[in-house]
């Protein structure tokens, strides 16, 4: 295992690296230990909030042993206009290993990775609508638990399509591997570049023919004035949402997806949150131990494990 420097983009790996990375999350999930040469630091800076790929990342560095920097964006100098790069430089001088970062700007590490003067390796927990690979990496294992492959499966990604780094993240790497992706939601919602990955279908049409059902947050706080003004949940749900109705038309074997948070009620009936073909909180499990392969890979490549 030759490690990953950085993981920034899960559309840049290999085929044969994207399965070195679920079977080591597999082995994570089975009991799998690691041991470091020396003490490793991390820094997490989400500057937009987030509950699950936070805490799940914390998570997964205790359980490798990675001890963990206080730093909390929202009090850190970028609050006194200093930039992403002179952050992580900082973070770098005082010996940080690793720095996982959530940043609302599109590509915001293409400048970092371009800087010879940094060294500490960039995960993306998210960047605006662009991707959320480990996000990506947690989905891909949620759905080969289920079917143990990917080739021909028909999976529909259902939402606020135009604002969602994992709708984009998701239907690139899905497609490559051999799934058929379509879309659904507000077609005005439905970006022109999506169509590259599948068609856009009504909700009632699609639904019948999936194997995976993958549902968007619609994400208000990116919406402009106007939207958020004229937006009613019911409104929503009845027009794009899973119902419990629209519910009965799946296939039994289909499976249930949300990358979370879930707002009941409008992107999915809250019964169905938990229903046995809901697979929502096994995703928060498995991005647990998809993380933990992530860093490994980080691990590997800075030789910081033990043979």
């Amino acid at each position: 295992m030759t490690g990953l420097a950085n993981f920034l983009n899960i559309n840049e790996l290999s085929n044969d690296k994207l399965i070195e990375l679920l079977n080591t999350a597999y082995a994570f999930r089975d009991g799998k230990q690691v041991h470091l040469k020396r003490p490793v630091f991390a820094a997490n800076l989400f500057f937009e909030n987030s509950t699950r790929t936070h805490s799940s990342f914390q998570m997964a560095q205790k359980r490798l042993g990675i001890q963990l920097i206080d730093v909390n964006p929202s009090t850190s100098s970028v609050t006194k206009g200093e930039s992403l790069s002179d952050t992580v430089k900082t973070l770098q001088a005082i010996g940080v290993d690793i720095a996982v970062i959530r940043h609302s700007q599109r590509g915001w590490y293409e400048p970092l990775v371009a800087d010879d003067n940094i060294s500490t390796a960039l995960v993306n927990g998210g960047d605006g609508n662009g991707q959320h690979p480990s996000q990506s990496l947690l989905d891909l294992m949620t759905i080969h638990d289920e079917f143990n492959h990917f080739e021909g499966l028909k999976v529909g990604i259902i939402g606020d399509l135009a604002h969602s780094r994992v709708a984009r993240s998701n239907a690139e790497i899905l497609k490559r591997l051999g799934a058929e992706v379509f879309f659904s939601g507000p077609k005005d919602w439905y970006p022109a570049d999506f169509a590259e990955f599948g068609e856009h279908v009504a909700i009632d049409e699609l639904l019948p023919q999936l194997d995976v059902v993958m549902l968007l947050r619609v994400q208000l706080e990116r919406l402009d004035h106007q939207a958020v003004e004229t937006f009613t949940a019911t409104e929503y749900h009845t027009q794009y949402g899973l119902t419990d109705e629209l519910a009965k038309t799946l296939k039994p074997t289909a499976i249930l997806m949300h990358p979370a948070p879930v707002n009941r009620g409008i992107e999915i009936s809250s019964d169905l949150v938990e229903a046995p073909q809901s697979r929502i909180f096994k995703q928060m499990q498995n991005g647990v131990y998809a993380r933990m392969a992530i860093l490994e890979q980080i691990l590997n490549a800075r030789n910081l494990l033990e043979d």
